[in-house]
This record gives C-alpha cells, sequence and structure tokens, in this order.
C-alpha cells in the first residue's frame, strides 16, 4: 500500500544510469546510417553487375576497395543488429539468469557470424 505513494524519482532510483543508454542510442544511429550508406553502395554494385558471371563477381571482389567496403557493411549490419535485439531483450526478458544467458547468446552469434561474413569475403578476395 505503501509503495502507491512513492515519488517518481523513488520508483527511479535503484534502476540505473540513463548515461549508457545514451552512447547506446548514438551508436545505433551511426551504425544506421552507415547502413544506409552502405546498403545504397551495394545496391549501386549490384545493379551495375546485373548479367554477370561467376568470375566476374569474384573479380569484383578482388578489388581490395570493394572487399574492404564489403568487410566494413558486415561489420557495421552485424553490429547494428547486435544493438537493436539487446534493446529487445534488455526490455521484455525478465529473469536475470534468461536475459544474461540471451544476452551472452547473442554477443555470441553477432560475433560469429560477422566473423564468418570476414573470412568469406577475405577468403573470395584472396582466390582472384
Amino acid at each position: 500500500m505503501a509503495s502507491s505513494f512513492r515519488t517518481p524519482l523513488a520508483r527511479a532510483r535503484g534502476l540505473g544510469s540513463a548515461k549508457a543508454g545514451v552512447s547506446h542510442w548514438k551508436l545505433q544511429r551511426i551504425t544506421s546510417v552507415s547502413e544506409l550508406i552502405l546498403e545504397i553502395w551495394f545496391v549501386v554494385q549490384l545493379v551495375r553487375m546485373v548479367g554477370s558471371s561467376y568470375d566476374e563477381w569474384v573479380n569484383w571482389f578482388t578489388s581490395p576497395i570493394n572487399a574492404s567496403v564489403m568487410a566494413v557493411w558486415m561489420v557495421s549490419l552485424f553490429y547494428h543488429t547486435k544493438l537493436g535485439v539487446q534493446v529487445v531483450i534488455e526490455d521484455y526478458v525478465h529473469g536475470r539468469a534468461m536475459k544474461i544467458a540471451a544476452l551472452l547468446a547473442l554477443n555470441l552469434v553477432a560475433v560469429g557470424l560477422a566473423g564468418a561474413s570476414l573470412v568469406s569475403i577475405i577468403t573470395i578476395s584472396l582466390r582472384g
């Protein structure tokens, strides 16, 4: 009964600082802008390469610029995805153990997929 008379400040105490949330928000915005730019770049490349053979695509990847931009895009993509899913987990997973397990799994999957993407890009780019 007494908890219904708590002030907003009293209800907010112990919930943590908003300082980490601001940097998380900024990183999400920065990666979303980088995603937009890199996805436009990729769509332009796709349109330019319409009808190209497999060998032409491999040659495209052997360019250090194309391989590097693709690698940056993959890192940005998986980091942005990780940030977004992290917010969902923090907001909707309520059990402490389950939240920690979900965040750990998220980090492992994001790093694993980003690493696999980078290995694939490097393998294809060095193949030519």
